[in-house]
Order: structure tokens, then C-alpha cells, then sequence
């Protein structure tokens, strides 16, 4: 799928096209909503389907210091949109220029003179321009006298819920996978590239693909049930997974340490998708190595009970 920055300039194939606004981090249901709303839109018209994303998120921009607290790379958003029937993902480069932008300027002259755009969707909380001084009001009578359409989507809820990117960080934050699944309509994924570590849990047994969170909000620390899966290969995996930073080793270390069950491969410098489908216990420090050991072997047995799932499951050796 093709990726812009909001810089570019757009194809001719792509002029015109129908654009859902918004951070859409994490691709919610609400998020999903509201692109179905812009590809629908865009197919009755017979026009392209461009989904916009900011990046690096504004809150990031505003306040750098704030604790990471992303739910998706661009990489995951740009096959997320893509599946959803997008034909073009487009990055807003979220910058000093961009934040000083008024909102006139984001919608006559970047949105409608620079992109081309025909029309907007965005969720009814959309705001943009400096200070946020455009809201979907702002964009509609903007949008109107420069020939752009503007499409409002309400929120989705469950259980009594408006769905939100916060709502799901929440649940995150408290080791409710189930929950975020349910918002996300996917189990929460990070990926990453597999970095050489200790070599601490070879020696207990149980090899770990080590994998640093970057820039990924920080579910709860603890033991959880997971799922694999090799991007070059499409080989998919089940374990238990850490995630914290290793109370019972010194000095700690943020990491994301899944053990796969069965495997005895090499992931070094590999790129996997770690989903994660139950959490089993917090963080603990353990007086002794054969402590560790034998909890860990605990874990694997609640690990593959969760993932409903023998040990020789869905992965290859």
C-alpha cells in the first residue's frame, strides 16, 4: 500500500481522494468505524481511500517527557488501514510547522490545495489546528467553501463505554487482555526486532527471544500467555512472555522476554509479533535461581492452559 507524508507530493492517482482523519493509534473499533465510513464514502464516488495519521503523536510533541504510551507502530497502522480497504496510508509529519498551522490553513491549503482532498471523516472529538482551534464545526464550514465534504462518525461503545484509545491503555495498564482485545478486536501486539540479552534465561532452561518495548505503552508488569509470530517467515509461535524489568537480575532492564514453547530455533535479529492473550501473575523477586526455575515451569503450565493449547501446538521446531 502506497505511504505519503504529508509533504509529498501526492500522485495524480490519488488526487481527490476521500481521507479519514485522526491519531486512529491502536485502530479501535471506533477507529474502524470511522475509515469504514471514508472507504465506503470513497467507493460510492468511485475515488481513493486514504487513511491520515499523526506521527510522532501530538501529546508526544507537546509533552516529550510524558511515559510512552503507544498501542501501534506505523508499520502495524499502515496493514491495519490497508486491510480496512484503504489505498494509501498518509503520515502527518507532526512537527513545530505543523503544530503552528491555524486551522484554515490545515484545511484550505493543506488538506484541500496541497492533498487534493475530496472529502474528510473523522470521529466527532477530531480537533486540529493551532491551539486545536478547529473542530469537526470548523472543518465542515472550512471544508465546504473549498469543496471538500466533511463527515462526522459518533463514538462506539461497549458496555456502556465509549471506546477509546485511553480506555484500552487502561486495561492494558491492569493486565486486562481480554478487555483490550475486545476494544482493539485484536489481542494487543508489540513488535520488535529480537536484540541479544544475558543469555540468563538459557541458562535456566528456558531461552527468551529478548525484545526492547520502545516506544509501546507498558502493560502490566508480569507473566503473560502469548503468541508469536515470525514476519519473515510467518511462523507462528505460543509461550509465556515477562514483560518489566526482571526483578531477580541486576541492573533491571525494560524487556519484553517471550519463551516459546518447544522452539529451538535462532531469532536473533529477527522481526516477531508478540500478541498478548492473558496475564498470569505480577513481577516477583526470587530468593534463588532454582526458585525461578521452578516457577517458571509454573508459568509455562498456566501459559499453555490459557492459550488452550498443547505444548507441540500451532509452531514448528
Amino acid at each position: 500500500m502506497t505511504i505519503l507524508h504529508h509533504r509529498d507530493r501526492v500522485p495524480d492517482a490519488l488526487r481527490g481522494a476521500v481521507i479519514a482523519l485522526g491519531n486512529f493509534d491502536g485502530f479501535h473499533l471506533g477507529h474502524q468505524r470511522v475509515v469504514a465510513e471514508a472507504v465506503d464514502m470513497a467507493r460510492l464516488q468511485g475515488r481513493p481511500a486514504i487513511v491520515a495519521t499523526f506521527d510522532p503523536h501530538p501529546v508526544r510533541h507537546f509533552a516529550p517527557h510524558v511515559p510512552p504510551f503507544r498501542l501501534t507502530t506505523l508499520d502495524q497502522r499502515n496493514e491495519l488501514f490497508g486491510a480496512a480497504g484503504a489505498d494509501a496510508m498518509l503520515v502527518f509529519d507532526f512537527d513545530d510547522d505543523l503544530a503552528a498551522m491555524s486551522a484554515e490553513g490545515f484545511v484550505r491549503d493543506l488538506l484541500g490545495d496541497h492533498l487534493g482532498a475530496s472529502g474528510v471523516v473523522t470521529g466527532e472529538d477530531f480537533t486540529f489546528g493551532k491551539d486545536r482551534g478547529g473542530n469537526t464545526q470548523v472543518l465542515k464550514a472550512i471544508g465546504a467553501s473549498c469543496g471538500i465534504e466533511a463527515r462526522t462518525v459518533g463514538p462506539v461503545g461497549t458496555r456502556g463505554q465509549t471506546v477509546s484509545s485511553s480506555r484500552i491503555r487502561d486495561a492494558l495498564k491492569a493486565g486486562e487482555c481480554d478487555t483490550a482485545c475486545e476494544l482493539l478486536t485484536r489481542p494487543f501486539t508489540v513488535r520488535g526486532t529480537v536484540v541479544h540479552g544475558d543469555k540468563r534465561g538459557r541458562e535456566l532452561g528456558y531461552p527468551t527471544a529478548n525484545i526492547e518495548l520502545g516506544s509501546y505503552l507498558r502493560p502490566r508488569f508480569g507473566i503473560y500467555a502469548v503468541s508469536g509470530r515470525v514476519l519473515a517467515t510467518g511462523q507462528r509461535l505460543l509461550g509465556a512472555a515477562n514483560v518489566g524489568v526482571r526483578p531477580s537480575f541486576d541492573p533491571p532492564r525494560e524487556l519484553l522476554e517471550p519463551y516459546f514453547f518447544d522452539f529451538t530455533g535462532d531469532l536473533y535479529g529477527q522481526e516477531l509479533d508478540i500478541a498478548f492473550r492473558a496475564f498470569i501473575r505480577p513481577e516477583a523477586k526470587f530468593d534463588s535461581m532454582d526458585e525461578l526455575r521452578a516457577q517458571m515451569a509454573k508459568d509455562c503450565e498456566e501459559a499453555v492452559k490459557r492459550l488452550g493449547a498443547p505444548r507441540n501446538g500451532e509452531q514448528a521446531s
